[in-house]
């Protein structure tokens, strides 16, 4: 299979899919600029895009003729090393693997793994719901700017600078065609991505040294996100101790809804 076009999502973020189908999937993607914007610190961010790209197209693919697939849960797992590894492994690629998780139903659940390498830095599960598919489909858009390559999470993203409100961390996020998926909103990968800057930044906030590295993170997509110019993320701590934070996150959409919610756990190193 080829690169995916950088038109899309999954290229946009150097996702290339080696193989896929209903009994699983493997694509891969480079690590080289894993650094969270607001904090400056190496992140995982990016694993949740390519974790619902690989666990997605598995749950996809075992849809029926008439079927589509809407992603309702996503959670990652982050090995203790993971953030490390990242760190050091400078161009080196991260292989994602997914397989399906007993049957399909009204749902689905795939099942993922992440190497670099020989090691395993990460897990994670996305469950999909499936729906009946729609009559049409947003088409990728065709200018040149959106034909473009990104470099760093910000610009892969299009996120905006944060600001912060109290205790709250406030990530805009952009109007990009280019991240929407086929139904026309942001596509949930971007979403848990930029999820997770948010929330890792609110367990950060303050600390000049051991910073917290992200250890899970489960995502709930509740309606659709759609962006526009008051489309964000905002993500408060709930607890932040010496050795470990919780955070919770929204995607608060333009008109005002909020969109996905996620809790993140991190640890010191």
């Amino acid at each position: 299979m080829s690169p995916h076009a950088l038109n899309t999502p999954i290229g946009r973020f150097d996702i290339d899919t080696l193989e896929e189908g209903p009994a699983g999937c493997r694509a891969t993607m480079p690590i080289r600029d894993m650094v969270n914007p607001i904090t400056g610190l190496p992140s995982l961010a990016s694993l949740a895009m390519l974790l619902d790209h690989i666990g997605g197209v598995v749950n996809f693919r075992r849809q029926a003729t008439d079927e589509w697939t809407v992603s309702s849960e996503l959670a990652l797992e982050a090995s203790p090393d993971a953030t490390a590894v990242v760190a050091a492994a400078e161009d080196a690629l991260v292989l994602g693997t997914s397989v399906p998780l007993g049957a399909k139903t009204a749902t689905a659940l795939a099942e993922c793994a992440f190497r670099i390498g020989d090691v395993v830095i990460a897990s994670g599960t996305v469950r999909s719901f499936y729906i009946v598919s729609p009559a049409t489909f947003a088409e990728s858009p065709l200018d040149a700017g959106s034909m473009e390559p990104r470099t760093g999470l910000a610009a892969k993203a299009s996120v905006g600078p944060a600001r912060t409100d109290g205790a709250t961390v406030v990530l805009p996020q952009s109007h990009d065609r280019v991240l929407e998926n086929s139904m026309g909103v942001v596509h949930g990968g971007v979403a848990s991505a930029g999820l997770e800057m948010a929330a890792s930044a609110a367990v950060n906030a303050g600390r000049t040294d051991d910073p917290l590295t992200t250890a899970s993170l489960r995502v709930n997509f509740l309606r659709q996100f759609l962006a526009g110019d008051e489309s964000r993320y905002e993500a408060r701590p709930l607890r932040v101790g010496r050795r470990s934070g919780v955070a919770d996150a929204q995607a608060i959409g333009a008109d005002g809804r909020v969109a996905i919610t996620a809790r993140l756990t991190a640890y010191r190193c």
